[in-house]
């Protein structure tokens, strides 16, 4: 009897470290996420802005030729 009380015990112990390691590698992930998209934004900004074109005519680009 006492062996089956350990062993079930053992199995209750595998299943709470297993949920604690699966709730720290998904912090561990949430956490890596969040640096990449704070990475990510500040590349994002570090872009520098597009200089507008030099007194170009009104007629330029607002038409496609599709025949060519």
């Amino acid at each position: 009897m006492d062996t089956s009380v350990s062993g079930i015990a053992q199995v209750a112990t595998t299943i709470a470290d297993s949920g604690t390691r699966q709730a720290v590698g998904i912090a561990v992930q949430k956490k890596a996420e969040d640096i990449q998209a704070s990475s990510a934004a500040a590349l994002i900004e570090a872009i520098p802005p597009v200089p507008s074109a030099p007194s170009l005519p009104a007629h330029l680009g607002n038409s496609i030729n599709t025949t060519a």
